[in-house]
């Protein structure tokens, strides 16, 4: 008997990466985890270099990276998924208290390209028509994808402060946060009642934001199609195994079906953004990917 491929895999979940190992004891596929902390340092190793063979990946840079044609294979599994509006922040004692009073404003967030940024754009926008050009942006990273420049809006801050500090002495307007939200009396939201937005969006359009995605190494897809097939396979298995009842906010998906309104109204934020450089066809997303896991498909 032949030994199990293993797979060079960054996962953040610990809980479906715990399921996809028990799932795998039977497979012919084994998942090498990789540990990564925070996450978004395995993006551009992945899409630069492909270290690894399969990563978790911000849907932005996915996109971003079909578009300057890089050597990844995006998968239809979410393995992340958030409300967003409660991730922009202001100081409290401050006078940009609503969201129309950011345009003209200086906007602070890791990368014009993170994932989260996009959304909170794309909020803006939709709920009260703020465009991101109309806004300044400090970044303090570049885009995973080397070949993607900024729009002329954007700037990079060079004084090495924390986005925090940044915020707090009044240096930015706003800040955008993932993971990293800070618990500080000091900042309000400014999104009024996010959290009610969020489930009213979800309720209108729904899907949960998406945030992060999972994508193969081209290579690794030439080399060992059948493993990545599995790997596919055991990932919508756990997917469908820990998606929320009915009628829930799914913080996962998997499936070209289930992804194709998400995706497209995605890749038309993007676009609006000045992320991509055209608009991507739902062949050119997803056609790799439909031609590797043909007879998989939903």
């Amino acid at each position: 008997m032949s030994e199990p491929t293993a797979l060079h895999t960054v996962l953040a979940s610990a809980s479906l990466a715990t399921a996809l190992r028990q799932q795998a004891n039977t497979s012919d596929v084994r998942f090498s985890f990789a540990e990564v902390s925070p996450v978004h340092k395995a993006f551009a190793p992945m899409v630069r270099q492909q270290a690894y063979d399969l990563s978790e990946l911000a849907v932005v840079t996915c996109l971003q990276a079909i578009a300057y044609e890089r050597p990844v294979v995006m998968l239809p599994i979410v393995v992340a998924s958030r409300f967003q509006r409660g991730c922009l922040i202001t100081r409290r004692q401050h006078d940009v208290v609503s969201p129309q009073a950011l345009a003209g404003k200086r906007i602070g967030v890791r990368s014009y390209t993170q994932t989260t940024g996009m959304w909170i754009r794309a909020h803006l926008l939709e709920d009260y028509g703020v465009t991101a050009d109309s806004m300044r942006w400090l970044t303090r990273d570049p885009a995973h994808v080397e070949q993607y420049r900024d729009p002329s809006f954007v700037e990079h801050d060079t004084t090495g402060k924390s986005l925090v500090h940044l915020l707090r002495d009044g240096d930015i307007d706003a800040a955008i946060f993932g993971n990293d939200l800070p618990d500080d009396d000091a900042f309000a939201p400014v999104f009024p009642d996010a959290r009610g937005s969020d489930l009213q969006w979800w309720q209108r359009h729904g899907f949960v934001p998406i945030n992060h995605m999972m994508v193969a190494s081209r290579e690794t897809c030439h080399r060992h199609p059948a493993a990545i097939r599995e790997a596919y396979r055991l990932m919508k298995t756990v997917v469908q195994q820990t998606a929320a009842p009915a009628g829930q906010p799914r913080m996962t998906l998997a499936g070209f079906r289930q992804l194709g309104a998400p995706l497209a109204w995605i890749i038309d934020a993007c676009v609006e953004q000045r992320l991509l450089p055209r608009k991507l066809s739902f062949e050119e997303v997803f056609g790799p990917a439909e031609k590797l896991l043909e007879g998989l498909i939903d």
